[in-house]
């Protein structure tokens, strides 16, 4: 019997996100042709503990793409018309696994994860008094230690990225460190480990990880896109462990098993990076911010490396093939934003979707006076402050459920203008309109606070899937389909431009700046709460 599908040339997307996997199939204009979605579980052992199952993660991406590739079908398309597949990762997340039986050795420990603050106040001290090796017998500690560890780089000492949290796992996890011991462990971010099971798992054993992925370890060199020996030895973590590099677009292999058995996988990128790239931020001075479980704004600095004074971290953008020059920018990084508005609805269940907080906070013109400083997991960019605390401040006898829900809104704001003071005191360059994506962007209250309190333009997408769309982009330009070529933006003319809208701010500047001072006040209270002890 003869197939009745249309054949057809589109580009698959697999976005594992913090709390979803989405499979999504665009076509060359960036049409979504099919797409399947799926919640997997999360694991909150501990206050500030955050983990995922790296068997779960993979599981709900095979299924994703099985139910993914039913609904192209069901839309009249035959399953080979997808052509490549981009794959795009929660950066940061640490995984640990077997080199000899290709299975995880302990649950992942999640970006947002704030275990680990004993581990980085360690290795202050270690930075403060034994330093880093910058070249052979050459150390450099104290001041000089940190300014050296941002610039090999980009990064301050963090629970956020990775090398810290495998470090825990090693020092807490017998199993791992017995694994490290024995040249057995293989580590890796969410990339590395469903582009090593897609590829083939332990029978092929494709160890990889994508420059933008790597830059977020700590363990990377920004301007060599090399591992840094000198980390390594800071880290006390042996060289076997570590995955091979790879570029954000090139063939990486094909994949070994389901519906997509003998497609090649071209682009891998961590999803900010993604959502710049499918936001078309490819030149210098250009900024994107994705709303998602917490909010990550980026802005393209080319082909320089621009060294932050404010508090922000440099990081790779993409490298456009194995040859090309890598492209980088600033970012700063939010740990809640969405995860506020989840907060307000599971813990406190003042809401009972995430869409309703829109209609709660609507009710009042104001939040009365109240302040929500979200630190569940401590302050990221610009304040970076392990031990910051959530703060709700200015509460009276008048502060109702809208207040709250208003304020939880106002704090997205209020931590994105703080990373655009920074970044325009970094660049120089003064922030006209910012453009923005994720699932938070959706309502149109959440838009208008963050222009009036920002001050600036705030450009919505209508196709707002930007994080899948940058995978997708990498992933066909690394096969040459649709003559898209990551150096020549202009081969994206015809991508996505089903146009956007726009949200000017409506307060004026006094009333602005009154409460950008509220909540720099808001802010000093929250700091220092909980300090780190070094382990």
């Amino acid at each position: 019997m003869m197939s009745t599908f249309r054949q057809g040339e589109f580009v698959g997307s697999l976005d594992c996100g913090t709390t979803s996997v989405r499979y999504i199939i665009f076509d060359k204009h960036a049409n979504i042709v099919a797409q399947h979605q799926l919640e997997f579980p999360q694991y909150y052992p501990s206050p500030g503990w955050h983990e995922h199952d790296a068997n779960e993660i993979q599981r709900h991406a095979d299924l994703c793409i099985e139910e993914g590739t039913k609904a192209l079908e069901v839309a009249g398309w035959a399953k080979e018309s997808v052509k490549v597949l981009g794959i795009t990762n929660q950066r940061e997340t640490a995984v640990a696994w077997s080199r000899k039986t290709g299975k995880p050795l302990c649950r992942a420990i999640v970006w947002d994860d704030s275990r680990t603050k004993n581990v980085v106040a360690h290795f202050e001290s270690k930075l403060k008094e034994v330093g880093i090796q910058v070249s052979p017998g050459v150390w450099k500690k104290g001041t000089d230690g940190i300014d050296a560890l941002r610039d090999i780089t980009g990064l301050p000492l963090s629970t956020y990225f990775s090398a810290i949290k495998l470090r825990w796992m090693i020092d807490h996890h017998p199993e791992v460190a017995t694994a490290h011991q024995s040249d057995d462990l293989l580590f890796g971010t969410v990339e590395s480990w469903v582009a090593y099971n897609l590829l083939g798992g332990v029978s092929k054993g494709v160890h990889i990880s994508e420059v933008t992925n790597a830059s977020r370890t700590l363990l990377l060199n920004v301007k060599t896109l090399q591992w840094e020996a000198s980390l390594l030895e800071f880290f006390d973590l042996r060289p076997s462990i570590l995955p091979k590099l790879v570029s954000t677009s090139e063939v990486y292999g094909k994949v070994a098993y389901g519906a997509l058995t003998g497609v090649p996988i071209g682009g891998l990128v961590g999803d900010q990076q993604g959502a710049l790239v499918g936001n078309k931020c490819f030149k210098q001075g250009e900024a994107k911010c994705t709303y998602g479980t917490g909010a990550f704004l980026l802005f393209c600095t080319g082909l320089d490396i621009v060294k932050s004074r404010h508090g922000l971290i440099s990081t790779v953008a993409y490298q456009a093939g194995p040859n090309a020059k890598p492209v980088y920018a600033l970012e700063g990084s939010i740990s809640v934003a969405g995860s506020a508005i989840k907060w307000l609805r599971d813990s406190m269940q003042i809401i009972s979707s995430a869409s309703e907080v829109n209609d709660l906070a609507a009710k009042e013109p104001t939040t009365g006076g109240v302040y929500f400083v979200t630190a569940f997991s401590g302050l990221l960019a610009p304040y970076w402050d392990p031990g910051a605390a959530g703060v709700l401040i200015g509460i009276s006898q008048y502060t109702n459920p809208s207040h709250i829900a208003r304020a939880t809104l106002e704090a997205n704001a209020f931590q994105t203008r703080a990373i655009i003071e920074s970044m325009k005191l970094d660049s120089g360059t003064d922030l006209k309109h910012l453009k923005v994506d994720g699932g938070m962007t959706n309502g149109d209250l959440v838009m208008n606070i963050l222009a009036d309190i920002g001050g600036f333009t705030v450009v919505r997408p209508e196709m707002r899937e930007s994080t899948a769309l940058g995978s997708a982009l990498l992933a066909g330009a690394a096969i040459k389909l649709f003559g898209w070529d990551i150096n020549n933006p202009d081969t994206f003319a015809d991508v996505n431009t089903k146009g956007s809208q726009e949200f000017t701010p409506s307060i004026p500047e006094n009333e602005r700046v009154q409460r950008w001072g509220g909540w720099q006040r808001a802010v000093e209270r929250s700091k220092g709460w909980d300090e780190g002890i070094a382990e």
